[in-house]
């Protein structure tokens, strides 16, 4: 570690890549509880149903997937909109008290949308007081939900009345979408009526930041607010400051940390790992430098998961299911070295028998883009 000329310590490239890869439970697999390991990566990205399980795959030792479905089932964690207004999973405790939180992000983008440009003059209270109703009364798709408010507002388009509520109410996805192996139409409800209880009511960011620096850290304020959309946080850091380490990158940011958090070494070796697509460990800085290669982009990773070579994002996979026949193609975007690839395969191999242990034959197919290309 370096010092500048002012004694603040800078964090080289893979200093921060090593850290985050630390924080992120991805160096080596842990041996704790899945609501801990939710809660220590402050919820999971969970648009699609089997990311979780995937994510919880390669960071736990012996990860049994019953065990998310049955604390998902039994209300202990729910799939609903938090960071970034997209899709998470989050422990119940987390629920209630990180959905106040991340509130204002959700009016500020329902405001900019087309469906509340399709709800002017609409009375909104009683919109939400309607929607809440219905769907306490019954958990309802969108759909369902947007022909119910039609019956009061049958002039008005029911996807922008349903999406109104998307936006406006803590809605939780129930299951049986989001179990292992079992799948459903997306049915809403209230995070209240699901969990049985009100939502906190604080909505101060202080201890989410401090959680996302304890997972993502250190970082700048652009990090955050790329991690979770919310405004006003440069005078959170600040107020935070006096408990807070700093350093320096080495394009000369100031990066913020949890005065107790880990830092690794930059030469720790660090193993292949097959990430969910949308994993919030490569969503969630400004300078995504630390964690992707120079060639990838999130683009790339568009509907795929990545793959972490020595610690960076450096290629991507997925699964396409035809029958019984499953076929994985893994899309490299830089030059790896003979045991790096047999790494890859053996990591696959283990990855597809996990989500397509049904499958009568895997086939798993390596591309690389720079060679193609």
């Amino acid at each position: 570690m370096k010092e500048t000329t002012q004694g603040t310590p800078v964090l080289s490239r893979r200093a921060l890549n090593r850290t985050l890869l630390g924080r992120q439970l991805l160096l080596e697999r842990v041996e704790r509880s899945v609501p801990d390991v939710v809660e220590h990566l402050v919820g999971m990205q969970a648009q699609e149903p089997l990311d979780p399980y995937v994510g919880l795959w390669t960071r736990i030792a012996g990860f049994d997937p019953e065990e998310l479905s049955a604390l998902i089932a039994a209300r202990g964690a729910v799939r609903m909109g938090l960071l970034r207004t997209t899709l998470h999973l989050a422990t119940a405790r987390d629920a209630r008290t990180l959905y106040p939180v991340m509130a204002d992000v959700l009016r500020r983008a329902f405001r900019s949308s087309p469906f509340a440009k399709q709800l002017v003059d609409v009375d909104m209270a009683a919109l939400l007081e309607a929607a809440r109703a219905a769907l306490e009364e019954q958990p309802r798709t969108p759909t369902e939900l947007g022909q119910a408010l039609t019956t009061s507002w049958p002039d008005r388009d029911p996807t922008s009345l349903a999406y109104a509520a998307r936006f406006l109410l803590p809605l939780v996805q129930v299951p049986p979408r989001g179990l292992w192996k079992q799948t459903s139409r997306p049915m809403n409800t209230t995070a209240e009526a699901w969990l049985g209880g009100p939502l906190e009511t604080s909505t101060a960011a202080d201890d989410a930041v401090l959680r996302y620096l304890a997972a993502f850290g250190p970082a700048t304020v652009a990090d955050i607010r790329i991690w979770s959309w919310l405004t006003g946080l440069r005078e959170v850091v600040e107020r935070l400051r006096a408990r807070l380490r700093t350093y320096r990158d080495e394009a000369g940011r100031e990066l913020f940390d949890i005065e107790d958090g880990l830092l690794v070494d930059p030469d720790v070796p660090a193993p292949v790992r097959f990430l969910p697509q949308y994993d919030n460990v490569f969503l969630s800085h400004d300078d995504r430098s630390r964690i992707l290669v120079e060639r990838m982009t999130i683009p790339d990773l568009i509907w795929r998961g990545g793959v972490a070579v020595d610690g960076f994002v450096t290629g991507a996979w997925r699964i396409r299911r035809e029958r019984r026949q499953a076929t994985m193609t893994i899309e490299l975007l830089a030059t790896v070295t003979g045991a790096q690839r047999l790494e890859i395969e053996e990591e696959a191999a283990r990855l597809f028998a996990f989500v397509a242990e049904d499958a009568e034959s895997r086939d798993v197919q390596i591309v690389d883009r720079l060679a193609a290309g």
